[in-house]
């Protein structure tokens, strides 16, 4: 047995803290440096966890007080004796996401980065966790990836072991009353958890994510785990998720599961989980094993810069909404419906027209992950710009090796030479395995792709599979719905959400009318042509306004009022429609190797 052991208790449930004692045997005349992770694997931002450590101490077996001495925000020293040392604090943990740690009395979740201390020297050995229940609360089961030790079983509060340190903090925990159901797919045993009340079709999710899972563990050809967990939090309002080796952390509303009274509806919400399911899952694959060499290992004490996220998050973007169609789940036009949402997110801004996908990958610690008002504007995203890289990769390998070879090998050759061996990747490394898939040299085209500012061009290359890729109006302000109609179409430039009195700006076009009319993220327009604004007024009054027509605008920026004027103008063709010209050519595309 492991001479580290973690234990965790849900300690204090109405002030959110975590009681969390590490013991390890230790040598005389030796120091240990004790430290928290600054950021987790998948969430390229620092988040400094240990700023939620509270009341740490030190002591021998015996009970005797050791000396901590803090090295700097995340890292602390202890003298060793020739005894064992236990580490003792408290974690608050009150984070609704996915990433870190959260106890109430009717829920606990904790992610190993945000609340187990590394031991710098022992990361590489075996250790135990033991996880405690909290007293007088009755029902709560546990849910996790890591293996289940002595005679612990499965869902049950006890002993649970990882191979190190990095395994340790891989497994995150679900502690509650949670509701479960489990499906097998090539043998091996899935877990969907939902931690909070759903209404839910629950035999329906599981049809459906089981297909999405079975078209995967197809890709690859095999699944590189024993079991996997889907642990979704369900909440009024949210969305995300956070890859694991063999489980994933998902939040969604409560109501985008589909509803058990309306079993042929599909709605866009319910499409929305699935596709964020399939994302996850992919990641068992791509970014949890294959991976850039720059996280092999990870560093998590500091920034660790890679220019690959866009194939790393681009290609599963690419596959998590096409992976809808392909298992079955949706029909091929509204995966097309998909696509031209994600290629107008792309295309409506200039943000691809400044900064690269190499430039995103790289500074996603910033520019990405701390976004500021003038994104839409001024960067790129690697998840949506990469997928539609990917895309181009697949039509243009399937083109290149008349129909023998797709994106789907690229996937497998990287997985069999590199994530099965545990040998991280090189931008050259998927030039190569492309170059040889087309039987021709294309990297000067990848290359131009990957680091210049520039458009992706799909036109040509969804022609020869029978789609016409056409740049079309908006339909409406606030919305990327489209309308291949040539009729007058207003359009504001801005994105805007609902607030009891007018709508609060979200994203501003540069260049469009709200731009000129002098609105800011965070403005709150209140009325235009002295009409009260509510999302729904003003479409109806941009709608009856002619073309060009400069309106009053009035608008409180912060707790000042302010006064300016508006001109609703022709929608631009700054919106994608993906639509099928020819069916016929349809499977050069859609077929599966």
């Amino acid at each position: 047995m492991s001479n580290i052991h973690y234990q965790i208790t849900p300690f204090d449930l109405n002030n959110h803290l975590f009681k969390v004692e590490l013991s390890f045997s230790s040598h005389a005349d030796q120091s240990y440096q004790l430290s928290l992770p600054a950021w987790l694997p998948g969430s390229y931002m620092i988040r400094d966890f240990a700023k939620n450590i509270v009341q740490i101490s030190a002591k021998s077996a015996a009970g005797v007080a050791l000396e901590l001495v803090a090295l700097d925000k995340q890292s602390w020293q202890v003298s060793a004796i020739d005894e064992e040392i236990v580490i003792e604090y408290q974690v608050y943990a009150f984070d609704l996401s996915v990433r870190t740690a959260y106890l109430d009395n009717l829920r606990g979740f904790f992610n190993g980065s945000s609340t187990f201390l590394a031991i710098e020297a022992l990361k590489h050995q075996p250790c135990r966790l033991t996880i405690h229940a909290p007293i007088a609360v009755e029902n709560w089961r546990v849910a996790t990836g890591l293996t289940r030790a002595n005679s612990t079983e499965k869902y049950e509060f006890g002993d649970y072991i990882a191979e190190n340190y990095a395994h340790l903090i891989d497994c995150p925990v679900e502690l509650g009353n949670f509701d479960v159901i489990e499906f097998t797919v090539e043998g091996i045993k899935h877990h969907m958890v939902f931690s909070g009340p759903h209404y839910g079709d629950r035999e329906r999710i599981v049809g459906d994510v089981a297909k999405l899972c079975q078209h995967h563990i197809n890709l690859f050809t095999e699944a590189p785990f024993k079991e996997y967990w889907f642990i979704t939090h369900l909440v009024a309002e949210g969305f995300g998720g956070l890859e694991h080796k063999n489980s994933t952390i998902l939040q969604a509303s409560r109501f985008d599961l589909p509803n058990p009274n309306k079993p042929e509806e599909l709605s866009d919400n319910y499409k929305t989980f699935l596709s964020l399911c399939a994302h996850e899952y992919f990641h068992a694959w791509n970014v949890c094993r294959i991976k850039p060499k720059e996280f092999t290992p990870y560093n998590l004490q500091q920034e660790v810069y890679t220019t690959q996220l866009w194939a790393y998050e681009g290609i599963t973007s690419y596959y998590d909404d096409f992976s809808l169609f392909r298992a079955g789940i949706i029909s091929f036009e509204d995966y097309l419906k998909l696509l031209s949402k994600t290629a107008t997110r792309v295309f409506r801004g200039q943000g691809e027209l400044k900064q690269s996908v190499i430039a995103s990958s790289f500074y996603t610690w910033t520019k990405f992950y701390q976004q500021g008002a003038d994104a839409i504007n001024n960067i790129v995203s690697y998840y949506t710009k990469g997928s539609l890289i990917a895309l181009w990769l697949d039509l243009t390998i399937r083109q290149k090796s008349q129909g023998k070879y797709s994106l789907d090998t690229l996937m497998r050759e990287l997985w069999i030479h590199f994530g099965r061996l545990q040998r991280g990747t090189e931008l050259q490394d998927y030039i190569n395995i492309i170059n040889i898939l087309c039987e021709e040299d294309i990297s000067n085209e990848l290359l131009a792709l990957l680091n210049k500012a520039q458009r992706v061009d799909l036109t040509s290359l969804l022609a020869d599979v029978g789609i016409a890729y056409n740049k079309v109006k908006y339909k409406k302000l606030n919305s990327l719905e489209t309308t291949e109609q040539t009729d007058y179409a207003p359009f504001l430039g801005a994105m805007y959400q609902t607030q009891n009195l007018g709508v609060k700006i979200t994203q501003v076009l540069e260049d469009s009318p709200a731009a000129e009319a002098g609105l800011a993220v965070n403005d709150l327009l209140i009325a235009v042509d002295n009409i009260k604004v509510t999302a729904k007024s003003l479409q109806q009054l941009a709608d009856h306004l002619n073309k060009n027509q400069l309106v009053s605008c009035i608008y409180f920026r912060d707790d000042q009022l302010q006064h300016s004027q508006l001109r609703f103008i022709d929608s631009p063709l700054k919106a994608i429609e993906v639509t099928i010209k020819d069916e016929s050519l349809n499977e050069k595309w859609t077929k599966i190797y």
